[in-house]
């Protein structure tokens, strides 16, 4: 059976455009943020006090798909959980997180199912270089999270930054800032020169993006 060929001569067409009737999706403006923060997420005794909770667990070797590649990613991790003493890490950050989202994101999430990632960065040279957190066999990330626990001044390099255009984009140090940003967005962590470096990170889930 031969197809008909549709053109603007087509009456149901012509009827189509004299009525003015649009055929194709409706568009919207993505008005998607490349990040927002809250500061302070948890004051300086705060900070202090998670980094002493995960001091006292077994830090190990962090790696990546691959398995442990130093010249990749140089850092030491633990991982915090739902548990009654650590609630109040969870409560706090649950609330910012709901709230940062529905003002810049507004993406559909779940919570945060894999809990808390405390990562140690050292001189010389602990790093993490540019990487996404989201991907086929994880679980659906949807916006990352990153707080700095460390004083600022307790150690030189060790930037995060984001890659939200041609150029990288420096995110403030501030102990206690909380940094948001979709998990499919290209990061990373400078080496560090002097010092030490803690961060807490966590990643949002939520359904499959349609």
């Amino acid at each position: 059976m031969k197809r008909k060929k549709i053109t603007l001569a087509d009456p149901i067409v012509k009827d189509q455009i004299k009525q003015n009737i649009n055929t194709c999706w409706p568009f919207k403006v993505d008005e998607t943020e490349a990040w927002a923060y809250w500061h302070p997420a948890f004051t300086p005794e705060e900070c202090e006090k998670i980094i002493k909770i995960v001091k006292q667990k077994k830090l190990e070797k962090a790696t990546i798909s691959r398995g442990y590649e130093k010249d990749y990613r140089d850092s030491n991790i633990s991982w915090i959980n739902v548990e009654t003493e650590h609630f109040w890490i969870f409560r706090k950050v649950t609330d910012i997180v709901t709230n940062l989202n529905s003002k810049f994101f507004n993406f559909d999430l779940y919570g945060l199912m894999e809990g808390f990632q405390f990562t140690h960065y050292k001189a010389p040279g602990g790093k993490y270089d540019k990487h996404v957190d989201s991907g086929k066999g994880h679980y659906i990330r949807k916006l990352s999270l990153s707080i700095q626990l460390s004083d600022p001044d307790s150690y030189e390099g060790g930037d995060f930054k984001l890659q939200t255009g041609s150029e990288s984009t420096l995110l403030p140090k501030e102990q206690g800032k909380l940094i948001l940003f979709p998990s499919y967005t290209l990061h990373e962590v400078t080496p560090v020169t002097k010092g030490e470096r803690y961060s807490l990170v966590a990643w949002i889930t939520g359904p499959q993006f349609k």
